[in-house]
């Protein structure tokens, strides 16, 4: 077996264990404020993991190295897992979630922004709890691994190959030459957007504290929401607005809206793909609009808002509701089943399978009819008006086969565990794409609570391969990554 730097590793999962902690301890301060029951549940969770964090980060200072391109898709692998089992704490120490697996599942669905929960009454459960289920998606959002990123440096650790590890995909233009830089502007732009988006849903008439939990659940399109019935509970059409242009930015490249800020707008006008994610989500929004109005006979605006609400809540892989887009007849039921495999762009904090592979996969393909004519001429993919290595279509083509094996394979065992094929199909297509709501007995009006118990641990598997784009976790199982070098 290869030799790792375990120092390095543990080292570094030990900071993550205490950034952790840092916002279970914000969640704790919540529970005093409220004083609701979770109180003690929260101090201990805090305490166990600022110990199991100390110790990790603490034990380590002396013999940690420079981390390898290997250590670094271990450290993020074992990174979400490792969170998710400390933050899945305060569920079950406090009763809340008393079923460890349900705790375990309702932590992972958060940090992986999909937004499944197996919550019943959401509104019953103590404040603090909700704020921290919150906190799990938008500190998943945008990675807690790229927030390690930006103060690794200073820990005398190089960032680069966890950077890499979490933002894997088709190319990444770095903002600054330090990775450390590029992140912090990164997570600039993302608090600063949360912050704007708790003024105005506030401002809107929306209790602070859930326009506190929503702002950070629209931003990171996770989907949690401290409502039963999300958004449909406020019944405005300025807070669905609201929320739908925010989840439109969300599902938009971090990097375009960071040169947007900076007043070169060309850059995000010209950009194919930001181009290609607001004509999908306006084209099928009029679709669906036009369906709603005259076949269910819903009012214009009406029907265009909740349309819109929902097509941006699949394709971005948030997850919100202000419908059952189930009840709208099996046309769109169907329309929106394959909305869940779209996602919205890369370098987002959107889940599923980002569009820029399916336009590089369809560009190809039109082009493969070309080049059966024209045998000897070199006729490349191009995107943005540049030439796509074959590597790169080669790594999309490969990405799409495994994607939609594993849909199919999970599919199946669910099947086996006892789900009907419908929620099997849906439960398994909204995991691996981190959308939220599925199919059947998972649909957006229903909740996981009923998926059996392997298929939980199943489905938080998916959740965790779909967040981290497949490669990053299935290295891990292959012998060459082991191997000695």
């Amino acid at each position: 077996m290869t030799r790792f730097r375990w120092k390095s590793i543990l080292h570094i999962l030990g900071v993550l264990i205490l950034l952790n902690s840092a916002f279970l301890l914000i969640s704790t301060v919540v529970s005093w404020y409220y004083g609701d029951e979770a109180l003690t549940a929260l101090t201990i969770a805090v305490l166990v993991s600022v110990v199991a964090g100390g110790l990790a980060f603490g034990t380590t200072l002396r013999g940690k190295q420079e981390v390898r391109k290997r250590e670094g898709y271990l450290i993020v692998a074992s990174g979400w897992v490792v969170l998710s089992l400390f933050g899945s704490l305060p569920y079950f120490l406090s009763g809340a979630i008393p079923n460890y697996t349900d705790a375990f599942f309702e932590t992972m669905s958060g940090f992986t922004t999909t937004g499944a929960t197996i919550l019943q009454d959401i509104e019953a459960m103590p404040p603090s709890l909700l704020f921290w289920r919150s906190c799990t998606q938008w500190i998943g959002g945008m990675g807690m691994i790229v927030l390690a990123v930006a103060i690794l440096p200073i820990l005398g650790v190089g960032g680069m190959q966890l950077f890499i590890a979490e933002v894997p995909g088709i190319s990444y233009d770095k903002l600054q030459p330090r990775i450390r830089e590029t992140a912090k502007r990164l997570w600039y732009i993302y608090s600063g957007l949360t912050l704007l988006l708790l003024v105005l849903l506030s401002a809107a008439g929306m209790p602070l504290f859930e326009a506190a939990n929503h702002a950070l659940t629209t931003l990171s399109t996770g989907g949690f929401s401290p409502k039963n019935a999300s958004i449909a509970h406020y019944d405005s059409a300025t807070i669905e607005y609201m929320i739908s242009f925010f989840m439109l930015v969300g599902g938009t490249n971090f990097v375009l809206i960071f040169f947007l800020l900076k007043g070169q707008w060309r850059t995000l006008v010209k950009n194919e793909e930001f181009r290609f994610y607001t004509g999908l989500v306006f084209g099928i929004t009029l679709l669906v609009t036009a369906i709603l109005v005259f076949q269910l006979g819903l009012g214009t605006e009406t029907a265009f808002r909740k349309a819109l609400f929902q097509v941006l809540a699949i394709v971005t892989t948030t997850g919100y509701g202000t419908a059952d887009f189930t009840e709208w007849g099996a046309i769109l039921t169907w329309l929106f089943f394959l909305l869940m495999f779209t996602g919205a762009m890369a370098g987002s904090t959107s889940g599923g399978m980002k569009l820029v592979r399916h336009i590089i996969v369809a560009k190809n393909s039109l082009l493969e009819m070309r080049r059966l004519m024209h045998p000897a001429a070199i006729i490349p993919v191009r995107f943005n008006q540049r030439p796509v290595r074959n590597e790169i279509t080669y790594n999309i083509l490969a990405f799409v086969i495994i994607y939609v094996t594993i849909f199919g394979v999970g599919a199946f065992v669910m099947t086996l565990l006892g789900m009907d094929v419908i929620s099997a199909v849906g439960a398994v297509a909204t995991s691996l794409g981190n959308v939220g709501p599925g199919l059947g007995t998972v649909g957006p009006s229903e909740n996981f609570s009923g998926v059996p118990g392997l298929g939980k641990w199943l489905l938080s598997f998916l959740m965790m391969m779909g967040r981290l784009e497949l490669f990053t976790v299935l290295i891990l199982f292959t012998g060459y990554f082991w191997r000695r070098e």
